[in-house]
């Protein structure tokens, strides 16, 4: 069976063209391994790319612990470059994935654009009440998101704080029993038209991921509330994405686009 290495801003996949239905999904071990950097191929997680009645195809997402997942907005972008790749698609897509239906657009330059599903309007934070975390937010942007804004008494920059440490903290806090959540931490820039810093503890992975496209479109949104504009430029330490959105009346959004990169790194044959 043939595997494909993607990646969209350093979050990296493992992909399978699973039309025929030949993989199994039930051996999360199998997926576990996988996706493993030491014993395995090496990725933030795995996903199969399927046929289905009514949309160009579905798209099936694991994490790197093995475990079916919910959405992921990288994974997305990455899995319609692999589409176009297979002559699924041209330029345009719709497919289905756990959170529901989605379009994506390639562009000329390689850019790959995934419309998420609407979000409501930012929640205060279940562990928001912890000193520190107040202001604090939660979004569900297809994957549930912990924000928080890092106060520069904390650290002097977002690249010298201990993500792995704070994150783990509160994706483990009994307030998210039992599914947890990601967490995602902003350095708020002086002029909100410039990019925001992004960091990201992801649950399944257990880790700081290099990039979480469901996290930084929580983060565009949340940030609106500090002054930012659609379209709002994020930066991770695997690269720049784009959210644009509309917001509403109610304070929630719709019509979220998230844009980026998505390679092809390699191919190869798993025995």
């Amino acid at each position: 069976m043939t595997f494909h290495k993607y990646q969209g801003t350093g979050n990296d996949f493992v992909i399978i063209d699973d039309r025929a239905m030949e993989f199994d999904e039930t051996d999360h071990a199998y997926i576990a391994r996988l996706c493993n950097r030491r014993f395995g191929i090496g990725a933030d997680g795995l996903m199969l790319l399927r046929d289905l009645t009514g949309y160009d195809f579905e798209m099936v997402y694991f994490n790197a612990d093995g475990r079916p997942s919910s959405m992921c907005g990288n994974g997305g972008r990455c899995l319609v470059a692999f589409a176009k790749y297979l002559g699924i698609i041209e330029d345009t897509a719709h497919f289905l994935a756990i959170d529901g239906p989605h379009d994506a657009k390639v562009e000329d330059d390689g850019t790959v654009r995934l419309k998420m599903i609407d979000v409501a309007p930012p929640q205060e934070a279940e562990v928001g009440a912890v000193p520190g975390r107040e202001d604090d937010v939660f979004l569900h942007t297809g994957s549930p998101h912990h924000v928080h804004f890092l106060d520069p008494a904390e650290a002097p920059s977002l690249a010298d704080f201990n993500v792995f440490a704070a994150g783990h903290d509160i994706r483990y806090d009994q307030a998210y029993d039992p599914a947890g959540t990601n967490v995602n931490f902003v350095e708020v820039p002086g002029d909100p038209s410039q990019p925001w810093p992004v960091r990201t503890y992801e649950r399944g992975v257990e880790d700081e991921t290099l990039s979480c496209g469901t996290g930084v479109t929580a983060v565009a949104l949340a940030a609106s509330g500090r002054g930012a504009q659609s379209p709002v430029r994020l930066r991770t330490p695997g690269g720049d994405l784009e959210v644009s959105f509309d917001k509403r009346a109610d304070g929630g959004f719709n019509n979220i686009w998230l844009s980026g990169p998505a390679v092809r790194v390699f191919g190869g044959v798993l025995e």
